[in-house]
């Protein structure tokens, strides 16, 4: 019965380390590293005491289990970390928000700020609304966000490479 209830254990563990695998994961794409971190610890934690209970009848040391999930956690935010400074990539910022003199106001500030700035027209449920688009490079979209906060609805989307439009030079 013991070997049942082993079994078990095992096979629910490894559901619960691969289905919070997939939230790290999602998590690293969505740039929350320090959740993904701390989810990978728990993740590499049930991964080791199952594969200990496969392997070695269960012997393993809590402390060899707080270095290793510590360093498949750590391991996870500085890969994440690295990626977002070394590998360059672009964004695409959208804000849907009230047609206003304020909105226009803030597209020039973008534009004068040099961020590409293509506005659309569009129609909501109280009216008319304004589009923004904005594609710039990942690093700057905290800024583009600061500079349109309060306008509306804004969400992102990684782009995976972009041709022609307006970009401001290096330096700039």
């Amino acid at each position: 019965m013991a070997t049942v209830l082993g079994l078990l254990f095992i096979f629910f563990a490894r559901i619960a380390d691969v289905s919070i695998g997939t939230i790290r994961i999602l998590l690293l794409v969505r740039g929350m590293r320090l959740r993904a971190a701390v989810i990978g610890f728990c993740e590499v934690s049930i991964y080791m005491i199952a594969l200990s209970i496969v392997l070695g009848g269960g012997k393993l040391s809590p402390l060899e289990l707080v270095f290793y999930a510590g360093g498949f956690a750590t391991g996870n935010y500085v890969g994440s970390f690295l990626e977002e400074k070394l590998l360059s990539g672009y964004a695409l910022i959208e804000v849907i928000a009230e047609s206003s003199p304020l909105v226009r106001e803030r597209v020039e500030n973008l534009r004068e700020a040099g961020y590409g700035t293509t506005v659309l027209r569009g129609e909501g449920k109280f009216g008319e609304r304004m589009i923004l688009k904005i594609v710039c490079e990942r690093k700057k979209i905290n800024d583009v966000l600061t500079k349109v906060k309060g306008l509306g609805f804004a969400y992102i989307s990684d782009i995976k490479s972009v041709s022609g439009g307006f970009f401001p030079r290096k330096g700039k």
